[in-house]
């Protein structure tokens, strides 16, 4: 059966504050947690910022204000998160779960006032599809400072757990050793105790406050107690068996899990924060830079597609693969340059070689080398071997062919010294350090190098780089 209850004015500002900040807390850990249950068009909002929380729960309380009943406050949040959040989401069982919260914060809110303004002295028999309004009640938060540190998007978090508002916060450290951390969390309105220096000392006060706390707080109905020492679990156990909903709360490496001793169900946080997932347009600037910085730090034209993406991961935090796959669905990271041939070019010497990638210009370098089918053959038959080197001449020369091939066999390109060991030792199976030793030649690889009349080695500010000469 609907509910009709008209909603009184005093009513009015505790019911849609309530709902108001419910639905943007959880719009924010939605974002952080699945941001694509939220709509396309809003899941770039940055919701975590207070002016976008401040915009959201003014429109959303202003729309409350028309309803006439608690029946069409609940319809109007509900068309509101339809509008917010994606088709799949709204009819997801996390939606129905959504709904219910927000179904008991109304009638929490507002089963006081129909008590006291009822002509009837008997409280509403709730019907099959009319839950019982809450009980007023409250929530309170232990926290042993000293274990589990919470800022205040966690405690927000906590908040959308919890039934009841969390009206008690009390923080449990050695003040003394914690700089200016007890200014901070009594501004956050904790009341503070203080602790002696020593092992679990702040775990043993904690137990002992906690264990009587329904006592000082008799409306307590929730308590979250925040420590990710153990010890605690018999504080939780002789809470719960008070009557009281304990949520354990722990940090596990870049989360924070919460179990409802009374339900066993977990919840979690992520501590990390999400990268915002690059526009399409921004994106393809965003490799231009990179790709023109690699080449002016290479002095070469032509760049590894695996190098750009190594880039981009470092430079945005982002894997450029996922990226390409969020704008262009089921493609690869190769896409995104074929997908703009005005500003990339591709190519791929052969099968088995790694693809690369330059900027579009009028006048390009020449590509790295692609090998004729007839050498690709022989390459592939018969791989170079120590054989191959009996003297310095033919260590020059294995040099020589390794420079040429890394630089496109152009004397204006030239190729880290790391580059060129990396693949004398790929293609021979040696350091190239050991073979000159071998040699006697009792000098180091960048000696021997400049004595090669076919090289040319100089001095740049990354490091040593070769070239044919």
């Amino acid at each position: 059966m609907p509910d009709r209850t008209p909603l009184l004015a005093t009513q009015e500002s505790v019911a849609f504050s309530a709902i108001s900040r419910y639905i943007a807390q959880t719009l924010i850990t939605i974002q952080e947690q699945h941001p694509e249950w939220i709509a396309e068009k809003y899941r770039k909002t940055p919701w975590a910022q207070p002016d976008f929380q401040s915009v959201l729960i003014g429109k959303l309380t202003k729309s409350f204000t028309v309803a006439s009943d608690t029946d069409s406050l609940l319809l109007t949040a509900k068309k509101y998160l339809q509008i917010l959040l994606i088709p799949e989401f709204v009819n997801s069982p996390q939606f129905s779960k959504l709904s219910a919260k927000i179904q008991q914060l109304a009638h929490s809110q507002t089963a006081p006032a129909k008590s006291q303004n009822s002509v009837s002295s008997e409280p509403p028999t709730p019907t099959a599809n009319q839950p019982a309004p809450l009980p007023l009640g409250i929530a309170i938060l232990l926290l042993d400072v000293e274990n589990l540190q919470l800022n205040i998007e966690t405690e927000k978090f906590l908040e959308g757990i919890c039934h009841y508002p969390i009206q008690i916060k009390v923080a449990f450290a050695n003040w003394r050793s914690m700089g200016k951390k007890d200014a901070e969390f009594h501004q956050r309105g904790y009341q503070l105790i203080h602790v002696p220096p020593g092992k679990d000392s702040a775990d043993l006060k904690m137990a002992t406050v906690g264990a009587s706390i329904f006592v000082h707080y008799p409306t307590a109905k929730e308590i979250f107690v925040c420590s990710s020492d153990r010890a605690l679990t018999h504080l939780s156990n002789t809470l719960q068996a008070h009557g009281l909903t304990v949520f354990q709360v722990r940090k596990q490496i870049d989360k924070i899990i919460v179990l409802n001793s009374k339900t066993g169900q977990i919840e979690t946080h992520s501590l990390v924060t999400i990268p915002e997932i690059t526009p399409l347009e921004q994106l393809v600037i965003q490799l231009k830079e990179l790709i023109k910085k690699e080449q002016k730090r290479t002095s070469t034209q032509w760049i590894k597609v695996s190098t750009v993406s190594a880039l981009f991961r470092e430079n945005y935090g982002l894997v450029l693969n996922q990226v390409v796959a969020h704008h262009l669905l089921g493609t690869k990271t190769r896409d995104i340059f074929l997908k703009y041939p005005t500003d990339f070019v591709l190519h791929k010497p052969s099968e088995v070689s790694q693809t690369y990638v330059t900027l579009f210009e009028v006048r390009l370098s020449p590509p790295p080398p692609i090998l004729s089918q007839e050498v690709l053959n022989n390459h592939q038959t018969a791989p170079a071997t120590l054989t191959d080197i009996n003297s310095l001449e033919d260590l020059e020369r294995a040099l020589v062919k390794i420079v040429g091939d890394l630089t496109g066999n152009s004397p204006e390109n030239s190729v880290f010294l790391s580059n060129v060991g990396s693949e004398f030792h790929r293609q021979y199976g040696k350091q190239i350090t050991q073979i000159i030793k071998d040699f006697n030649l009792g000098r180091k690889f960048t000696k021997f190098l400049q004595s090669c009349a076919s090289l040319q080695l100089k001095k740049a500010e990354k490091g040593w780089q070769v070239s044919l000469n």
